[in-house]
């Protein structure tokens, strides 16, 4: 199988119920939104790659977000950055959710301050490296931090509607967590938005598959389900 293929497991149903609408790309009033594009979640070395490890090489996710990174900039479309951070006073929180429970006992996206880099470069928290030639080239939005999984919490949505952004691209990490939050946020806003399929992964936990618990809610809520390749092509020739 191609690295590019998509996993028999996840391949569409030949004749799906779900109509299919279109999904044009406009060069000014779209942008690439990616979450959580980061050490914790993407690298052999973070602290979620026991969960999430085997769907990110099984979607080939860490190649992928770098290939979207790069046509996105090849293209001229704004690149928008929703990352995760936690700094020692979330960890004083009365209450969690399981997922926030595991994330804190994990330790992952930790910053010693909200204020400070110290200790960042090369933590949990830091980009992936082979990231940070696009998300540090001083164009990218880098937003405030969501705290759990969604953008109500950071300052996303502002920062598409002031750069008049309509039209979304969205991966990152993770499919069940953040990006699907980041879906359903965006399309209660008014937002279109194409989710690229290969450019995100989820657990493999014995709770079961996270990854294809979010593709069908993806395949619900999405106005496009693309793959990388896919969402490349169309970029390019939108930029023609």
């Amino acid at each position: 199988m191609s690295k590019n293929a998509i996993p028999h497991a996840y391949i569409d149903p030949p004749n799906p119920a779900l109509p299919k609408v279109e999904f044009d790309i406009d060069l000014s009033t779209t942008a690439l939104v990616v979450t959580d594009p980061q050490i914790d979640f993407l690298s052999s070395k973070g602290a979620a790659w026991g969960a999430f490890g085997e769907s990110i090489t099984e979607h080939n996710t860490v190649e992928n977000i770098g290939r979207l990174f790069e046509a996105s900039k090849r293209a001229g479309i704004s690149v928008v950055i929703s990352p995760h951070y936690y700094y020692p006073v979330d960890h004083r929180w009365d209450f969690a959710a399981t997922g926030e429970t595991l994330m804190h006992k994990l330790r992952m996206f930790d910053r010693r301050d909200p204020l400070s880099l110290e200790g960042f470069d090369g933590s949990g928290a830091d980009w992936m490296p082979e990231y940070k030639l696009y998300i540090e080239d001083g164009k990218t939005i880098v937003c405030s931090p969501h705290k759990i999984a969604g953008p109500q919490t950071n300052d996303v949505i502002f920062q598409l509607r002031k750069k008049r952004i309509d039209k979304v691209i969205l991966a990152g990490m993770a499919a069940n967590f953040c990006v699907e939050s980041h879906l359903r946020d965006f399309v209660e806003h008014g937002f279109e938005v194409a989710v690229v399929r290969d450019a995100t992964a989820g657990s493999k936990l014995p709770e079961g598959d996270a990854y294809m618990a979010a593709l069908v809610n993806f395949r619900w809520f999405a106005n496009a389900l693309w793959t990388t390749d896919e969402t490349a092509d169309r970029l390019a020739s939108a930029a023609r």
